[in-house]
Order: structure tokens, then sequence, then C-alpha cells
């Protein structure tokens, strides 16, 4: 806005010096006045000339007096000059700074970025060795702990040690002794090989001669009921003995007394808990240990297998068919038809006889006529077998045995 004013002040002040100047320069010539012996007509042009340069003058001094940027342009000019080529300088050299300046910025940054990793780095590695020095400090007290019981072992070993050294004098003072005992023994032991030899020769010698039992062949069999105490368990097991003996006595003609009888104890033992233990009365058995000779002692074993009902009265058990073609095939057929019986009650639960596998009994007249009945029939023949009499595991099983025919039907039992 100040440029303006100036514009026009100066504008104005040159228009009326100018204006002056004519005004002057007009009169001049018109009174036709004469400066410095010229002529008026060229004394009026210095006049205008005149105007003119204190136009000029006028408007540089209001310049200079107004504006320092003027007076600096008229008059100092080249010290500007000089002044704009040092600051110039000064500027490249500002630059050229600037430049090393932010190249440094960049390195410091960049090691300020290093040196926080390094910071990081060294952090990790310093909590790595804490937590190592946490585990030390425990692992230290480990060992103070287990150096302790060392101390403690090793002073009980200490004590233990005397101990041993003590008993070993005692074992060296009777060294001597055993020594002896052994050569004693050795002499017993050749006498005892030598008299082992005789009685396995003897042993072989009456094996060879009459076999009165056969090895698991039953002696005698019972029921013991398990909801009673062990003694009456045992009384039970006793009345089992004497009954096996009686049953060898029968067999062999002789007296037996329950001494004869030789039932390992552990094993009598062992019968008499699991009796009275089981929520089921138990089937014993006492079976020969081996083949029994005429002279030997009784050897028996115990077998005991739980007891329950197997068949009801008039329970069905199997039913088999035949072809009967003529009177030969009649017994045949009975012992075919008795076979799966056997196998049939067998498998269902009735303990069979160890020496011949049966499981039933059949007398000689009941068998005779089952025959004749068959013998009168021809062609398919359905042959049914039913319990006579409730049945439990020990039997033994009696039958009823129905026949029916296709064509001719007939029946015994």
């Amino acid at each position: 806005m100040y440029g303006v004013y100036l514009i026009a002040v100066l504008v104005v002040t040159g228009g009326v010096i100018a204006f002056i100047g004519d005004r002057l320069g007009t009169k001049i010539g018109k009174k036709r006045l004469s400066i410095f012996g010229l002529r008026p007509r060229h004394t009026s042009i210095i006049i205008t000339i005149f105007t003119g340069i204190c136009i000029t003058t006028l408007t540089f001094g209001v310049m200079a007096a107004t504006s320092e940027n003027v007076r600096t342009a008229l008059f100092g000019m080249e010290q500007l000059h000089a002044n704009m080529e040092a600051t110039r300088k000064d500027l490249v050299d500002a630059s050229r700074e600037l430049s090393v300046a932010k190249a440094e910025q960049e390195k410091a940054k960049d090691d300020l970025y290093q040196s926080k990793l390094e910071i990081e780095k060294m952090k990790a590695e310093q909590e790595k060795l804490k937590q190592e020095q946490e585990a030390l400090q425990q692992e230290s007290e480990r060992l103070k702990e287990g150096n302790r019981q060392l101390e403690e072992a090793k002073t009980e070993l200490t004590a233990r040690n005397d101990e041993l050294a003590r008993m070993n004098d005692e074992l060296a003072a009777n060294n001597e002794a055993l020594a002896a005992e052994k050569e004693q023994l050795l002499a017993e032991n050749a006498e005892l090989e030598e008299r082992t030899q005789q009685l396995r020769e003897g042993l072989i010698t009456i094996r060879e001669g009459d076999i009165t039992f056969r090895a698991g062949e039953v002696l005698a069999s019972g029921v013991v009921q398990s909801e009673q105490s062990e003694a009456s368990i045992a009384e039970d097991m006793a009345s089992m003995a004497q009954l096996a003996m009686r049953n060898v006595s029968a067999r062999l003609g002789e007296n037996a007394s329950d001494e004869d009888l030789w039932i390992y104890q552990p094993e009598l033992e062992s019968a008499i808990k699991t009796i009275s233990e089981s929520s089921q009365d138990m089937v014993v058995r006492v079976v020969a240990a081996g083949n029994l000779v005429r002279g030997e002692p009784v050897r028996a074993k115990l077998e005991l297998y739980p007891n329950r009902t197997i068949y009801e009265d008039n329970e069905f058990i199997t039913a088999q068919t035949y072809r009967i073609k003529d009177e030969k095939d009649a017994e045949q057929v009975v012992m075919a038809f008795l076979s799966e019986v056997n196998a049939a009650a067998t498998a269902k639960g009735i303990l069979p006889d160890p020496i011949r596998g049966s499981v039933g009994v059949m007398d000689g007249e009941t068998f005779f006529e089952l025959v004749q009945s068959l013998q009168q029939m021809q062609g398919d023949v359905v042959i049914s077998a039913y319990a006579r009499g409730a049945t439990d595991a020990l039997g033994p099983l009696r039958l009823n045995v129905k026949l029916e025919g296709v064509e001719n039907s007939g029946k015994a039992s």
C-alpha cells in the first residue's frame, strides 16, 4: 500500500513541476527573456530541460528519502551484490553442512536403531541370565540338600561298614566250621544220591506192576456248602477224604486209614478258603494225582467246581432222528444217542467222568428194554431224552427216553 502512495505522490509532484516548468517557459518565451546572453528560444529550451532535471532529481530524492531499498539500489548496489555473493556462498556452505548434518543424522538414527537392538538383545540376555541364575540357585539348593542326605548316608554307611566288618570277623571265625560241615554234607549228599537212585529204580519196578487207580480217576466226590464256617468246611473235606479211602479199600480189598491218603496241605487249605469265600456251593472231587500201584501211598489232589442245578425234573435234554433198517441197527443207534446226550449234558455243565467221559448212568435192564423197543420199529425214529429228577453239576444224569416213529410209534423209559 506504501508503494501505491509513493507512486501517486511522484506522479502528482512530477505533474506539478511539469506544469510550473511549462508555465515558466511560456512566460519567459512571451517576455523574450534571455539567460546567459542566449536567445529567448534557447532560454526556453534550457528552462524546459532544467524542469525535467528537477522532476527527475526530485523523483529520486523523494524515493531515496522515503525508501531504504531505493537508497540501497542507488548507492549500495555493489555492496549489495557483494553481500549477495557472500550470502550465496554462505548458503552453499550451509547447504553442504546441512547435507553433512543430514548424513550424520541418518547415521545417528542408524546408530540409535542399532543401539536399541543391542539394548533389546542385552535385555533378553539379561532375562535369560536371570532365569539361568534362578535355575542355578535352585540346583544349588538341590545339591545342598543332596549333600546333606549324602552326609547322612555316609554316616549310616560308616556305621553299617563297621557292623559288616564285625560280622565279617564273625563269618571268618565260622568259616572253618562251615568248611568242615561242607565236607560232611558232601559225604551225606553222595549217600543220598545213591539212595535216590535205588528208590528211582524201585519206583520204576513198582509202576510196572499192578495199577489200581489211573491218574485223574475220581476217588470220591460230593457237594460242600459254602455258607458255613471254615471249620465246618474242613470237617466236610475230612469226610470226603474218609470216603476216598473207603473207595480205595473197596477197590484193593485192604484196610486203609486217613493217614494213608496224602493231599498237599497248602492245596487243602486253599480249597477250604476258596469254598468259604464262594457265593455258590462247590463240587469237590478227590482224584488220583498219578497212577496208583498196589502197596503205594494214595497221593491225591482236589478239584473244585461251582455247583448249580443243570436240569430240572423232566427237563428236555436233546432229541435226534435215526433211520432203523433192521434189528441189528438198534443197539448202535442207542449207543450213538447216548453219546449225543453225554455231549449235550457236558456242554451244559454236568461234570463228566475224567476216565470214561460219561455224565449219566443207565442200568442194563433199561438199556435192553430200549434196544428191544427200537428193534420193533422201522424207518425214521425220533429219540428224545428228558432228565429224570433234578440234576446238579455233580450228577449223575438219569434219563427218561421217548421213542417216536414217523409211521409207527413206540415208547420206552
